[in-house]
């Protein structure tokens, strides 16, 4: 395709924004004018990708790290549904006219010809509509479309296998899109309407994946649940992981690994702050182990504290690691389940035990357990019993490492930004002749 004014527009969150920057960098390298539009957190590495930053104006950052501040109410709620209602309404939806100010403005001196966005970037619908703009989503969670043949997304459950079960999850359908989230659904049609566009016939989570001209999925076919009606703007483009100049940081604990038996890698990314949901029950679980080397990495929160508390031989505890560095020496992946990382873990064939719920996790985990890449704790919070259970599990059935082989092969090969530049430019293409017919028809 001839060069394009790309604007690329995220949730200011390490989950929806870092997934975005290899496409971005590969876009720009292959000659179209790439910017970036997201919240101040992440201004300087938008910069150092050498892409053209433009920070927030009217819209309200909020993120993993001031959600609580600036949304002090939220921890009082607590139902998980109502936590999730509350969470789309004041995090994601109400953002919306906010983005949508800002990005007319930004149209005004930056006239893109496409809006490529996180599948939850609530401003892209409008934008679409209103200035008549094709819109790329980009899905960093597994796919949450409504299906007949599963459950509703976001309860973590596995796809039915009875009869009987199947009539729960479309009961549980029915009450999710019509009773327990409706209010979701209605606050966005009320800000379409507040724009002049018509409302929208879906279930909300249904329109941020339905009303995109093109959605490109991070993953593969086999890490999703068997469905016969995905919608045909859906396509799997393999795992979207974030930009690398190639330049790998070499894992210097060697000759450490080499000394143990089994080596656990424990992370909980870094928006989960506290160390005392996984961290701290694997150190836990495993310190003093002659035989089991656990490396911990914090995302920079409390170090030196978990230092301090565990300064057992058998653990490393560090800010950061490079994950490509390190999982190749590893025999078992600890997470709470962000997709970023378990997709890396599948890259690099290892097997998983995951403790997740919160943010959307439920429905990573489940598809971990479900697809036998690992064991799923179904908790937010595990004892470091259930996490020793796990990995033990994990270690002594081959079916774990063998599955998550498979579809790591599966994983590379796909190139993600290849396969998504090419739907990208189709789209632009079949948009030119549309555009070429109309012209034609007004002349």
């Amino acid at each position: 395709m001839n060069n394009k004014r790309i604007l690329f527009a995220t949730m200011p969150m390490d989950g929806h924004l870092n997934p975005l920057t290899g496409l971005a960098v590969h876009l720009q390298q292959v000659g179209h004018t790439v910017r970036w539009y997201t919240g101040p957190t992440y201004a300087d590495k938008i910069k150092k990708l050498g892409i053209t930053y433009y920070p927030y104006g009217k819209a309200q950052e909020i993120n993993q790290l001031n959600m609580d501040t600036v949304l002090p109410e939220r921890q009082k709620i607590k139902s998980s549904i109502a936590r999730l209602r509350f969470d789309i309404n004041n995090v994601f939806l109400l953002r919306a006219p906010e983005f949508v100010e800002d990005l007319l403005a930004i149209h005004e001196e930056f006239p893109f010809d496409l809006l490529i966005c996180d599948v939850l970037f609530t401003g892209a619908p409008f934008i679409k509509q209103l200035l008549h703009i094709p819109v790329v989503a980009i899905g960093v969670v597994p796919l949450g479309e409504t299906s007949k043949n599963l459950p509703p997304t976001g309860m973590g459950l596995e796809p039915a296998t009875s009869m009987l079960g199947q009539l729960k999850h479309r009961f549980l359908r029915y009450m999710t899109i019509n009773h327990l989230l409706k209010p979701c659904t209605d606050l966005y049609n009320k800000l379409l309407a507040q724009h002049g566009l018509p409302a929208t016939k879906d279930f909300v989570f249904d329109a941020f994946i339905r009303q995109p001209d093109l959605y490109l999925q991070s993953g593969v076919p086999s890490f999703e649940y068997p469905r016969s009606d995905i919608s045909p703007n859906v396509h799997f483009v393999g795992p979207m992981l974030p930009y690398s100049n190639g330049h790998k940081h070499p894992f210097k604990q060697v000759a450490e690994v080499e000394q143990y038996k089994r080596v656990v890698l424990v992370t909980q990314g870094t928006v989960e702050r506290d160390p005392e949901k996984i961290i701290i029950p694997t150190l836990e679980a495993y310190k003093g182990d002659s035989e089991t080397l656990v490396i911990a990495t914090t995302g920079g929160s409390q170090t030196a504290e978990l230092r301090a508390r565990f300064p057992q031989k058998n653990l490393i505890i560090e800010e950061f690691i490079d994950f490509n560095a390190v999982m190749p020496y590893a025999h078992v992946y600890v997470t709470n389940g962000g997709y970023g990382g378990v997709m890396l873990a599948i890259q690099n064939n290892l097997p998983m035990v995951v403790a997740g719920v919160h943010e959307g996790k439920n429905e990573i985990a489940a598809r971990v357990g479900y697809f036998k890449l690992g064991v799923n704790l179904k908790t937010e919070n595990p004892k470091q019993e259930q996490i020793r259970q796990g990995v033990e599990q994990v270690l002594a059935h081959e079916t774990y490492r063998q599955q998550v082989r498979r579809m790591g092969l599966e994983f590379r090969q796909y190139n993600s930004n290849i396969l998504a530049t090419r739907a990208i430019s189709a789209l632009l293409k079949q948009q030119q002749n549309v555009n070429d017919w109309a012209h034609e028809l007004m002349s």
